[in-house]
């Protein structure tokens, strides 16, 4: 029995993947677990023309993320807070304050891509690392300054 794997199935293959499988196998675990579809000749045409919708997706993403990476490159962003007076930080700077300096800036990165090399906890100068798309980053420097009162 030929089937359409809808997600990755270990020992068996990745998501999209057609492969043959024992008919039981197939009929009574991986269709009603919901891990895999009947491949049948129309249900093959579908999924040959959403797999190249996909790569025209994921190549369109890849670009985008080159050419912002090109920009963020050799960016600074200064960040004021609130410290003590030996100048430690009340709290840590969080990836939420370093988007929004990014979108001062007319960047606009999500919060969740950004990656601190060292935890921020006193005035100084940072990197953060912004990973963009698959192997695609970009550093940044990050320059605390105590808030003035």
């Amino acid at each position: 029995m030929k089937i359409i794997l809808n997600q990755d199935v270990k020992h068996l293959g990745h998501k999209d993947d057609v492969v043959t499988v024992k008919d039981g196998y197939g009929r009574n675990y991986l269709i009603p677990q919901g891990m895999a579809k009947l491949a049948t000749p129309s249900a093959v045409k579908v999924l040959e023309e959403e797999v190249k919708q996909r790569a025209f997706k994921q190549e369109k993403l890849k670009k985008d993320a080159e050419s912002l990476s090109e920009k963020l490159a050799n960016q600074s962003v200064t960040i004021k807070t609130k410290t003590g007076t030996t100048g430690k930080i009340f709290g840590a700077v969080t990836t939420l304050q370093v988007a929004n300096a990014l979108k001062d800036k007319g960047f606009d990165v999500d919060r969740r891509k950004i990656v601190f090399n060292d935890e921020i906890k006193v005035v100084g100068n940072y990197k953060a690392t912004i990973n963009l798309y698959k192997g695609i980053s970009a550093e940044i420097d990050i320059n605390i300054e105590s808030e003035g009162k």
